[in-house]
């Protein structure tokens, strides 16, 4: 599956979020920070994971799969896949080791995955997927977005990777509208949850990276930013369904 291909250029770059200086210098060391920050964490990403959902995660990476049309008989690719929970999520509804393959840019998630399932796994990043045209049938990105340098490019790469009618599912959390909302995330995910894994893991880069993740949540584009953009790079029926309007699914297809 990897090989040479016609990676497609954005005209319009946009960035997830603001440069955040206060984790690293520059916007220059923003792609390096990422990656090590996740490979120093990846041990501990899916006891994260399930205490910020509460420990309803896995049911609902299966449901919004299933929501967004993934069938069995599909090829996927699960973009940043990192320790491979949304990956396991496909292979829950019954998508076939062979049909799906994982990407991400840390070798510290990879291991992480691999010592879990066996599906093929790639490093590389969403922005220069390393995949031919018309590979793949459904492509799925689980709450990376703000982790990437250029949504422009993602979607149009998303796009080139697609086989029409082929369609995207991509999860992330969405800042809350309210500031009673707005607060109450603060706290828990900012403040709460960090102090709780360095009081019992003892490890700092974990909480480091939970302080980092909210960060990014806080000051992500809006969603009408991405509904925009997932447009702006060719693809129809573009929606964004949302619980509470945090947990957003926003979904496109290849026309």
């Amino acid at each position: 599956m990897i090989s040479e291909h016609n990676q497609i250029e954005s005209t319009t770059k946009l960035v997830p979020h603001r440069a955040l200086t206060e984790f690293y210098p520059a916007p220059a060391q923003r792609a390096g920070f990422v990656s090590d920050l996740f490979d120093r964490a990846a041990r501990d990403y899916d006891r994260m994971s399930g205490v910020i959902a509460f420990g309803t995660d896995r049911q609902y990476r299966r449901s919004a799969l299933q929501r967004a049309g993934l069938s069995p008989v599909m090829r996927a690719l699960d973009v940043a896949t990192g320790t491979g929970l949304v990956a396991q999520a496909a292979l829950d509804l019954g998508i076939a080791p062979a049909n799906l393959i994982g990407i991400d840019p840390s070798l510290g998630m990879l291991a992480e995955n691999r010592r879990r399932r066996s599906i093929e796994l790639v490093q590389g990043l969403g922005e220069r997927l390393p995949f031919q045209d018309s590979a793949f049938d459904f492509v799925v990105m689980g709450y990376a977005l703000r982790h990437v340098e250029d949504l422009a490019k993602l979607f149009a790469e998303f796009h080139r990777v697609l086989r029409s009618p082929g369609r995207v599912l991509l999860l992330e959390i969405t800042r809350p509208s309210s500031r009673v909302g707005l607060a109450l995330m603060r706290f828990y995910l900012g403040k709460f949850l960090p102090l709780l894994t360095r009081l019992g893991t003892r490890r700092h880069d974990s909480a480091r990276l939970l302080e980092y993740y909210w960060a990014t949540i806080e000051e992500c584009v809006p969603p009408a930013a991405i509904l925009s953009s997932f447009a702006a790079a060719g693809f129809s029926a573009v929606q964004r369904k949302s619980s509470a309007n945090i947990l957003s699914e926003y979904v496109a297809v290849k026309k």
